[in-house]
């Protein structure tokens, strides 16, 4: 069965970095794009970041671009979010997504989303 397990996660200050990894398997499919999507406490849940099965294929919301890098590794299955420059505003849960249906120039929302990770806490203090 399909399986999105992200890891990386934990506490920083603000300024610093952090590397989310989202190992991901049992796809049937031969297309899935991964992404990420967070959701800070009281709030509704975000896109972030997502790649295509191309790896050419990527979009970024504007809260992150510049900040934040999303990379995959079909070899290993897995997609990377490096994150740099963090502010306590990424404090969130961060959870990995795959879609069967996203491709470049459609909007990275949850409708889109076929399966979903169990979340990595991201905490960034002042």
């Amino acid at each position: 069965h399909v399986q999105l397990v992200e890891s990386g996660g934990g506490s920083v200050q603000s300024g610093g970095s952090l590397k989310l990894s989202c190992v991901y398997s049992g796809f049937s499919s031969s297309y899935h794009a991964i992404g990420w999507f967070r959701q800070a406490p009281g709030k509704e849940r975000e896109a972030v970041s997502v790649i295509g099965d191309d790896e050419r294929n990527i979009y970024y919301a504007k809260s992150v671009m510049g900040r934040f890098t999303i990379s995959r590794d079909n070899v290993k299955n897995t997609v990377y979010l490096q994150m740099n420059r963090l502010e306590p505003k990424d404090t969130a849960t961060y959870y990995c997504a795959e879609s069967r249906v996203w491709a470049s120039g459609l909007p990275w929302v949850a409708d889109q989303v076929s399966h979903w990770g169990q979340g990595t806490q991201v905490t960034v203090s002042s």
